[in-house]
């Protein structure tokens, strides 16, 4: 997700500086102290409001009930019409023509705000601005107005989903997001058979792509950030690649590529920027065992899931509060302990980013248990209380009859 909250943000600025001459920073000014209930010490200019939904959703799928504050902020930076841009340092001035609202933004809050419950109204703002924003191929860019891409459009699918909408049945020009998806399919010839691209190329070709890959799993089977593991994908016949004509199949596709590109490397996937010697690309990874576990191709999901809790602490540590958040994914969607991570504890990890949650709800086994102990002690001491005023009452009997006697 980092790389692909990256890429996202640069294929946008060219849109964004076009449409406003004028664009306002929204970055703090150095004597500006980032709010307290902000998840994360970096600079917030390009990822607040994303991480802050990254956090708080993957507190909520730990079973964690975030700071109040906390929610609230990601609350107050909804602008007026529904949209969300990347961070807005002061949610008191109003939105403008020059706020830089924010596909992906607005689809992570969706979704954490949705997961948390009580916030059907912003929710309901947000969903409404999405499709009034929808491409006519049915998908949607980084910015309004941006040409269509993989990330966004599946991120955009997540929330949909996530707000009760059927993704498949919001259309723009007879265009559904699926339909947005398949043309950014690769086909099961050439370079990346079966991979999503993120967007075509400036001559309109499609170049495989790992992070839109797990992006456009995802949003070809309908699912969010947050996946159950998925019922076991059984064997095709066939080729393990075939025509993309409906999204089942495109992602069973992308499913293949991954999986093939996660065994070259040990069960992980690499970097590939420009310019920098190849890295394990932890993030990348993560996404991609949630996409395999949510399709049901839990062999090469586990095995990945695996060497991310080997190999994944310092990458966590020193990337913030949604790369602790995609690692809880990763466990949740593979049935991992997210707390016994490779013998790290994520979710106190990532709480330990931002405000002190409150406390997490009792399960209800565990619930009823501390009831009846409490009933139990309630009982015990109950009993030494009438035993004491008992004892009490003799007392003052005994004492009134020796006052009485000549």
């Amino acid at each position: 997700m980092n790389v692909r909250r990256s890429a996202a943000v640069l294929a946008a600025l060219a849109v964004i500086g076009a449409a406003t001459p004028a664009a306002a920073d929204p970055s703090p000014s150095p004597s500006q102290a980032l709010p307290s209930a902000l998840y994360g010490d970096s600079d917030p200019k390009y990822d607040g409001v994303w991480r802050q939904s990254l956090a708080l959703l993957a507190q909520d799928t730990a079973g964690v009930k975030p700071a109040a504050k906390s929610v609230q902020w990601l609350v107050r930076q909804q602008c007026a019409d529904g949209g969300f841009a990347s961070y807005r340092p002061d949610p008191a001035t109003a939105c403008d023509a020059r706020t830089p609202l924010d596909t992906n933004a607005t689809s992570a809050a969706v979704q954490a705000l949705t997961a948390l419950g009580g916030h059907d109204d912003v929710t309901g703002k947000a969903v409404g601005w999405l499709k009034s924003v929808q491409n006519k191929d049915g998908g949607w860019g980084y910015a309004p107005g941006g040409a269509s891409d993989t990330n966004s459009t599946s991120v955009v699918i997540g929330a949909l989903a996530a707000a009760g909408e059927e993704p498949g049945l919001v259309e723009k020009g007879g265009k559904s997001p699926y339909d947005a998806l398949l043309k950014l399919a690769l086909p099961c010839d050439g370079d990346g058979a079966g991979a999503f691209a993120f967007q075509p190329d400036k001559k309109g070709d499609l170049a495989a792509n790992a992070d839109a890959t797990a992006a456009g799993v995802l949003g070809a089977l309908g699912h969010g950030m947050v996946v159950k593991p998925g019922k076991k994908a059984g064997k095709t016949s066939g080729p393990a690649c075939a025509e993309p004509r409906t999204p089942e199949r495109a992602a069973a596709n992308g499913a293949a590529y991954l999986t093939s590109a996660l065994g070259r490397d040990d069960d992980h996937l690499m970097s590939a920027l420009a310019g920098a010697e190849p890295q394990p690309d932890h993030g990348n990874t993560a996404d991609a065992v949630v996409a395999l576990a949510a399709r049901g191709d839990s062999e090469q999901a586990q095995r990945s899931v695996r060497w991310l809790a080997k190999n994944s602490a310092t990458w966590a540590a020193r990337s913030g509060p949604a790369a602790y958040a995609q690692l809880i994914f990763a466990a949740h969607a593979t049935g991992t302990d997210p707390r016994d991570f490779g013998g790290a504890d994520l979710v106190k990890q990532l709480n330990a980013t931002g405000p002190a949650p409150q406390a997490a709800a009792k399960s209800g086994a565990k619930a009823a248990e501390e009831d009846k102990d409490s009933d139990s002690v309630f009982g015990v001491w109950w009993y030494v209380g009438v035993c004491l005023v008992a004892g009490i009452g003799i007392g003052f009997l005994f004492t009134g009859r020796r006052k009485q006697q000549p």
